[in-house]
């Protein structure tokens, strides 16, 4: 028994984390490839097999629904730990609108489309209503880093689902207490009095979790390397001390207790968000295969025409309409609306939080909750499959695509950055300019470059300038310290592997780590190198003024690397090869650059070797 459960928890995890990687890989909603791995072990193994390869409920017994209960509850702090209402003071209208008109208009048309076309039970349509009025972060950020969409557009989606995924579950959360009270045969002046009660309690919990926590973090009393493991045992203590209180409080206590931590203004706030959200992606995978392996092909089969229809109805009418009556005179003309109406895809809160609450409405009586669940994951499914094949070719159809080129991020306006730039836009490579000083970006400016005037580093830069424009980012500023900075604070936007900075040290070419200047920051703690090490900003910046200039060559079958490094003996940098499919690789010590016909290399070169690799 025990090696059974072993090589069962093993494949929940492993299979939930395979599939986020070949989603990665493949650039495809994680969703989806996580919720067919779960209905491949369960429900179609079943029906192939005769049994299923994944059966959690017999694996778990009694302790499924508390793991699960766990699970969801992190997944619920973790969404709530990513509102903060400082950031939503200053963004759009638009994304105003959709927050505070946009989830009660879609809350309330949802629920009559479950209740008329989907042919479910009111209270039950209003519950799960509010689960799929919110359009999850999770799914919605790989669709932005997808389509490349402009800004503002991009603002509205992703504050609409960081904002509306925790309300949505608070929502669902009240509602499932109401119908779970009355399933057990209580009247509505009791229910009213229980869903008081148990919103009273999670609010004081959660408040007096979230102020305690604050507290003691600001007043040093808990070590930085435990802020996070205390964190994460916070939100168990306060879901369990909910729960003991009051049945079904927990989830709510845990979301008001992310909100207020993502409110106290904790220097550490961002550790604990990024420790949170690696500690969120498996127990998402995992949770995201254990529901949908649990689902029997009865409860599939179980779906019929009125809830194709809803899901229809929802995604074409139900969504569109709502966004529509919300942006009404917002600004946003009708090609962003209609793109905003159509791409809405639901995330993992909806279908983690309906798996554990129809179970819990089954358990009370509610026998007609038992279809909650493969709806909800039906809909999840259709709204991510749709919307995921369909962002880039709307976005293209409505004219609001930035598709092209990949996009560098260059920190830091100075002579040796602009002359890079100048040479990048030759070759059709775009980039944008970020720099505090006005004068500093005056020559960019005049160059036609799109230029970000600010701190990089500051909670506006987050939506103003959208991380998931870019492809890769370069630090080249004359303070070593300040790009490692910036290249820390981007890399889980960008990926390790695609943020660069200037070696912090002028010294001889050296590929051994151990051969840098021992005073230098740790490999650990900056970004990837650019052309070498020991060529840092000091003498880059010295050989520019020395003559040395930027050049673009084209490579060909009769014109090879080969025949470019020969033609240059050598001499200059390498910096970046941008292929004929229009993306780019920055170069650096080890990597060998892209060398097939059409690639176009970006060297750094002296003046005869310049004119030599030119004639």
């Amino acid at each position: 028994m025990q090696a059974d459960l072993t090589l069962t928890i093993a494949v929940i995890a492993g299979s939930g984390i395979a599939a986020q990687w070949l989603a990665w890989r493949l650039r495809w909603p994680s969703i989806v490839l996580m919720m067919g791995a779960g209905l491949l072990l369960g429900p179609y193994a079943s029906l192939v097999l005769g049994q299923p390869l994944l059966d959690p409920a017999a694996s778990f017994g009694e302790y499924l629904r508390p793991m699960i209960a766990l699970a969801v509850a992190v997944i619920l702090f973790e969404g709530g730990i990513t509102l903060n209402f400082r950031e939503l003071r200053d963004v759009s209208a638009p994304v105003r609108r959709m927050v505070f008109l946009g989830f009660p208009l879609g809350w309330g048309l949802t629920t009559a489309a479950l209740h008329l076309v989907g042919g479910m039970a009111l209270d039950l349509a209003a519950m799960i209503g509010a689960l799929l009025t919110t359009t999850g972060p999770t799914v919605v950020l790989p669709l932005l880093r997808q389509a490349k969409l402009p800004p503002r557009i991009a603002a509205v989606l992703k504050w609409e689902g960081i904002v509306n995924d925790p309300i949505g579950a608070l929502a669902a959360v009240f509602i499932f207490e109401a119908v779970r009270q009355t399933a057990l045969g209580h009247d509505w002046a009791v229910a009213a009095g229980f869903l008081a009660l148990g919103a009273l309690i999670g609010a004081i919990l959660g408040f007096a979790s979230g102020f305690s926590l604050s507290q003691a973090f600001r007043r040093g009393w808990v070590p930085e390397p435990m802020k996070a493991p205390m964190v994460l045992a916070a939100v168990l203590v306060c879901y369990a001390a909910a729960e003991t209180l009051a049945d079904e409080t927990g989830l709510a206590a845990v979301a008001i207790f992310g909100l207020v931590v993502a409110n106290s203004r904790l220097a550490s706030i961002e550790e604990m968000r990024r420790f949170k959200e690696g500690i969120a992606a498996i127990l998402v995978a995992s949770v995201f295969v254990v529901l949908a392996a649990s689902l029997a092909p009865s409860d599939l089969l179980a779906l019929n025409w009125q809830h194709a229809a809803f899901i229809a109805v929802f995604m074409l009418i139900v969504r569109p309409l709502s966004v529509l009556l919300a942006t009404v005179g917002s600004g946003l003309d009708w090609r962003e609306t209609a793109f905003v109406g159509l791409i809405g895809p639901r995330g993992v809160v909806a279908a983690a939080a309906a798996g554990h609450l129809a179970a819990t409405l089954v358990d009370a009586g509610r026998t007609d909750a038992a279809i909650l669940a493969p709806l909800v994951f039906a809909t999840i499914f259709a709204s991510v499959l749709g919307c995921g094949f369909a962002v880039q070719p709307l976005a293209k159809a409505l004219k609001l695509s930035t598709d092209g080129p990949d996009r560098l991020l260059i920190v830091g306006a100075n002579p040796w950055t602009l002359g890079l730039a100048d040479a990048l836009k030759s070759a059709d490579v775009p980039v944008t300019i970020a720099d505090t000083g006005w004068r500093r970006l005056r020559s960019a400016r005049l160059a036609g470059h799109d230029v970000y005037y600010g701190e990089v580093l500051s909670e506006t830069a987050d939506w103003r300038l959208e991380p998931a424009r870019f492809s890769a980012l370069l630090a080249a500023s004359p303070n070593d310290a300040y790009n490692a900075l910036v290249c820390v604070e981007y890399s889980p936007e960008l990926g390790r592997s695609h943020v660069f900075q200037l070696s912090g040290v002028d010294a001889e070419d050296s590929d051994n780590r151990e051969s840098e200047d021992p005073r230098a920051i740790v490999y650990t703690a900056r970004g990837r190198t650019l052309i070498r090490r020991g060529r840092g900003y000091e003498s880059l910046t010295r050989d520019w003024w020395g003559g040395w200039r930027f050049k673009a060559t084209k490579l060909s079958e009769t014109y090879t690397m080969e025949d470019c490094l020969a033609d240059a003996n050598g001499a200059g940098d390498l910096i970046l090869a941008r292929m004929p499919n229009g993306r780019f690789a920055m170069l650096g010590p080890g990597k060998e650059p892209p060398a097939g016909p059409g690639t176009v290399i970006i060297r750094f070169a002296p003046p005869e070797a310049a004119e030599a690799v030119e004639a």
